[in-house]
């Protein structure tokens, strides 16, 4: 299983490639759920690690892209990430809980060619299925992040399976959001193929702490039980 770790900074990047990650997701703003980082430090990472990144672009709480103005500036700061070689970008924009289409063409457009990863907006809509089948019409979406929706880590990563058989073979799911150790060996022994780390990954595991190369090499063991 590959594990994805949240960074915010060049020592977080450092320590999460030294632990095993296997991709890092660069934010600012952590306790926000995320927002867009600086170009600066993302090109810093670029610079000093040889693991992908995936790039978030958010630039409110919520799930809201704003209005023209606003969709214009996120366009603009996916450009300036994919000018620099990353991986991809990590969006997800909604409107009347449903996929703000508009935003989402602006923002991949002009993130082309970078792939792109659907974050936990995902969850926010009503019907995972049909959420699915409208990502299809966007070939850069290849992952989905999701928490796999309410109860334990074992429904957790039945539900997760089951929306990954749905959205094979281009789209993958993610499992993301409170992950720990104990959970990634549940995900692990479902058979999922990717997860995703924030604050397990830190020391004190909270949002103002710092990733931990050690943390993050106890949660890869969990992930390859």
């Amino acid at each position: 299983m590959l594990l994805e770790v949240i960074v915010c900074s060049v020592d977080d990047a450092l320590a999460a490639e030294r632990g095993g990650a296997g991709r890092l997701e660069v934010v600012r703003e952590l306790a926000k759920g995320g927002l867009t980082p600086a170009l600066e430090l993302v090109e810093e990472i670029t610079e000093v690690v040889t693991i992908p990144l995936r790039v978030m672009i958010r630039e409110r709480d919520g799930y809201s892209a704003g209005g023209s103005r606003a969709v214009e500036q996120l366009a603009q700061l996916a450009a300036g990430f994919t000018a620099l070689g990353v991986e991809g970008v990590v969006i997800g924009f909604l409107r009347d809980q449903r996929i703000d289409e508009a935003a989402m063409s602006a923002v991949l457009a002009a993130a082309t060619p970078a792939r792109a990863t659907f974050h936990h907006a995902f969850d926010d809509l009503p019907d995972p299925m049909v959420a699915i089948e409208a990502l299809r019409r966007w070939p850069q979406i290849d992952r989905v992040l999701t928490t796999g929706g309410a109860g334990d880590w074992k429904a957790k990563a039945d539900r997760i399976l089951e929306w990954t058989t749905a959205a094979a073979p281009r789209i993958g799911m993610l499992a993301g959001g409170g992950v720990s150790v104990q959970a990634l060996g549940i995900l692990a022994k479902a058979g999922l193929a990717e997860a995703h780390a924030g604050r397990a990954a830190r020391v004190p595991p909270t949002a103002e702490g710092a990733v931990s190369s050690q943390k993050v090499a106890e949660l890869v063991e969990a992930a390859c039980r």
